[in-house]
């Protein structure tokens, strides 16, 4: 089977890899020019370190050495005084730690274990046409190729999903963000360790450690409308605006950060979909299940759709009964996800916000750790297969 993914990024890459260990043909076809770091952290979790493992036995142990195992979570409000300091367990509970990672880092490592020449930089998927035992993508230019299979890894904003569900636009959360990755030393900042930082107005702040001397920083405030300053220098001023009256090292890390390197995004999700695939064209990660980022977990999900959807093509009879197979393993479970990442979204930007932060970091607070259970156990090898 020939199988086209659009979308190099860290979902589309890691689904290559598994399609390729199970002895399918792929292509990836990537709009940008280069694979050239992005600006920005993010955090790996068990159960994508699971699911990346059983696709790449012993990529977990080359990532963690990339990146930066969090040992301590720190709570603190914006005036500076520390609310809550807690000792991460992840790794003893679950065997795999809580990796804070650099993103371009971890594309970058995911590359590495593909055949170069698979992967089409400079490929913009404008559409496609589904024919009788084929798929027909279309590029700028006239350039078209020909697949048995259709895999949409293109993001938020997927021109793939457009084809399929024709939802439109995705649904702005009502809150703006701004972040970079930036090497910089502070005092406050400690090593292996993430700090949330939290104020009674909509407005929140995190500092973590990646490894290599760098820190993610992440800021995010509620804001009625998702405009987003054209030039780079007006970001920076609007985001140092909103945050001058916090304490360091907030304004400073932000000061200390080329105006080029910041990202400002509005935060946006789409609700869950009952379906994925239509015909011989599927979706995957932000593209099929995109959430708000309060649980860290739109990488760690896309990389249990690669490892489900290659195992369900791999065993299933023939391509339907494989997309049917996979939207029923996979929809459930990140219809969940959804409804924790908004419901904890929001709750992070309520006059609360410190209360609902101090609770969940609480050992007595039961249903975080049945929830987190559920979340960090999966382990896609242990799963039970559908027998055809």
């Amino acid at each position: 089977m020939n199988i086209a993914i659009i979308g190099g990024g860290i979902g589309g890459l890691a689904t290559a890899n598994a399609l390729l260990t199970k002895g399918f043909k792929v292509q990836v076809y990537e709009r940008a020019k280069v694979l050239r770091p992005i600006g920005a952290g993010l955090s790996l979790t068990p159960n994508g370190l699971n699911s990346l493992n059983a696709v790449q036995p012993g990529i977990a142990q080359t990532l963690i050495k990339a990146g930066s195992p969090i040992h301590t979570l720190i709570l603190k409000r914006s005036t500076g005084e520390t609310i809550a300091s807690k000792s991460m367990e992840i790794m003893q509970r679950y065997g795999q730690p809580m990796l804070m990672i650099q993103w371009s880092k971890l594309q970058a490592i995911l590359a590495s274990v593909l055949p170069p020449e698979i992967i089409h930089l400079q490929h913009r998927c404008v559409g496609f046409e589904e024919q009788d035992d084929s798929v027909k993508v279309y590029f700028p230019d006239g350039k078209t190729v020909q697949a048995d299979l259709l895999i949409g890894a293109d993001g938020i904003n997927s021109v793939v999903r457009q084809g399929i569900i024709g939802d439109g636009f995705p649904n702005y959360a009502g809150r703006m963000s701004w972040r970079a990755l930036v090497r910089y030393s502070h005092e406050q900042l400690s090593p292996n360790a993430t700090t949330v930082i939290t104020s009674s107005n909509g407005q929140n702040s995190m500092l973590m450690d990646v490894g290599d001397g760098y820190t993610f920083w992440g800021t995010s405030a509620l804001s009625a409308d998702d405009y987003v300053n054209r030039r780079a220098t007006d970001a920076k001023t609007h985001v140092l605006k909103i945050f001058a009256g916090w304490a360091e090292p907030v304004r400073a890390i932000i000061a200390a950060t080329p105006a080029a390197d910041i990202v400002e995004r509005p935060i946006c999700d789409r609700p869950p979909l009952d379906r994925w695939s239509k015909g011989r064209v599927t979706l995957l990660g932000d593209a099929a299940h995109p959430v708000v980022p309060s649980l860290g977990q739109g990488a760690n999900t896309a990389f249990e759709d690669a490892y489900e959807l290659a195992e369900c093509l791999a065993v299933a009879p023939n391509i339907e009964a494989a997309l049917n197979a996979y939207e029923n393993s996979r929809i459930p479970r990140t219809a969940i996800i959804y409804d924790r990442s908004a419901t904890q979204g929001y709750k992070a930007y309520q006059p609360d916000s410190e209360n609902t932060f101090t609770e969940m970091m609480k050992p007595s607070f039961r249903s975080q750790d049945d929830f987190e259970a559920w979340l960090y156990r999966y382990n896609p090898i242990a799963q039970k297969r559908k027998v055809y």
